[in-house]
C-alpha cells in the first residue's frame, strides 16, 4: 500500500511577507541597524557614560577634547566633548531617543489623522471628499519645511509643538494615499456583498476597507518617521526647533557648526553620522517593504 501523500501547509499571506522581507540582505542589514540604534537609545540611560542633561556632571575645562582623550573623572571621551564639556557619546544617545520619539511620535498621529479623513472621504465621497482632497491639495503644494516653518513660528519651541507641527505637515500624505487605496477597494465584489448584507458602514469601512488599505499606509508611514525625523533636525539646526536642554540630533549637528573651521570637526561629525545611519537604515526597511507588502503578493 502506497503511504499517503502530505501535503505541505498553505502559506499564509503574512509568512510570505517575512520570507520575502528576510531574503533580502540588505533589507536584513538595514532593519539590523535599526534595530542597534533603538536598543541603544532606550538603554541610553544605562549605557552612556554620562547624563548630558546633569549639569552638575559637565566640566567647562574638558570643552572640546578630541576623540580618545581620558576623562579626568574616569573613563575615556571616545568621541570627544562639544563645547559645554559634554560627553560626545552620551549626547548622542540621548539626542537619538528624541529623535525617535519625536519621529514616531509625529508619524503615529498623522496616520492616524489621515487614516480618518481618507477612509472618509473615499467612503463617503460627494462634497465631504471634493473638500478634503482640496485642503489636502492645497496643503501638498507647499514645500513641508516652508508649511513648518510657519508653525514653528507661531507655536514656538517645545517638544509637543515640534510634533504637533510635524503632524499638520504629515497628515495629507497619509489622507491622499489612504483614499486612493480605499477608493480601488470600494468598488470591488466582497464590498458589494457587505453592503447587501445591510451591514453598518462603521463595520464595512474597519473590517473590509481598512485591513486592505493598510499595507500601502505601512511603507509611507515608515518613509515619513525617516522624513520626519530629518525634517526635525532642520528646524533644530536652524534654531526652530527642540530647546538647548533637550538636544536632538539635529541640535547637536548645529552646536558644533561654527567650530569646523577650527578642526574641532567631531562636534558635528558624529551627531551626523548618527543621523546618516538612522535616516538610511529607516529607508532600507521601507524599499523592501515597498516590495513584499505588494497587494499582488498578498493574494
Amino acid at each position: 500500500m502506497n503511504a499517503p501523500v502530505q501535503l505541505a501547509p498553505a502559506q499564509t499571506p503574512f509568512m510570505r511577507v517575512v520570507q520575502d522581507f528576510c531574503g533580502n540582505r540588505l533589507a536584513l542589514f538595514g532593519a539590523g541597524l535599526l534595530l542597534l540604534l533603538i536598543v541603544a537609545a532606550l538603554l541610553a540611560p544605562l549605557i552612556s557614560p554620562q547624563n548630558p542633561y546633569d549639569l552638575a556632571q559637565l566640566d567647562v575645562m574638558s570643552s572640546r577634547l578630541a576623540p580618545g582623550t581620558p576623562n579626568p573623572a574616569g573613563g575615556t571621551f571616545w568621541l570627544g566633548t562639544d563645547d559645554q564639556g559634554r560627553d560626545m557619546l552620551s549626547g548622542i544617545l540621548y539626542g537619538l531617543r528624541i529623535s525617535l520619539a519625536v519621529g514616531v511620535i509625529s508619524t503615529a498621529l498623522a496616520l492616524l489623522i489621515g487614516l480618518v479623513l481618507g477612509m472618509l472621504a473615499a467612503y463617503v465621497g460627494g462634497r465631504t471628499d471634493m473638500l478634503l482632497m482640496r485642503l489636502v491639495d492645497m496643503q501638498l503644494s507647499f514645500p513641508a519645511i516652508l508649511i513648518a516653518l510657519i508653525l514653528i513660528a507661531m507655536l514656538g519651541q517645545g517638544t509637543g509643538k515640534v510634533i504637533a507641527a510635524l503632524v499638520i505637515v504629515q497628515w495629507a500624505y497619509y489622507a491622499r494615499t489612504v483614499r486612493g487605496a480605499a477608493l480601488v477597494e470600494k468598488d470591488k465584489e466582497y464590498v458589494e456583498a457587505a453592503r447587501c448584507l445591510a451591514l453598518p458602514a462603521w463595520r464595512i469601512v474597519l473590517r473590509h476597507l481598512l485591513p486592505n488599505c493598510l499595507p500601502p499606509m505601512m511603507v509611507v508611514a515608515t518613509v515619513q518617521i525617516a522624513a520626519a525625523i530629518a525634517l526635525e533636525a532642520t528646524l533644530s539646526f536652524l534654531g526652530l526647533g527642540l530647546p538647548i536642554t533637550e538636544p536632538s540630533l539635529g541640535l547637536l549637528i548645529a552646536n558644533g557648526y561654527q567650530y569646523l573651521l577650527s578642526g574641532t570637526y567631531w562636534i558635528s561629525f558624529f551627531p551626523g553620522i548618527a543621523l546618516l545611519l538612522t535616516i538610511f537604515s529607516i529607508n532600507l526597511v521601507a524599499d523592501q517593504l515597498r516590495d513584499v507588502l505588494n497587494p499582488r503578493l498578498l493574494k
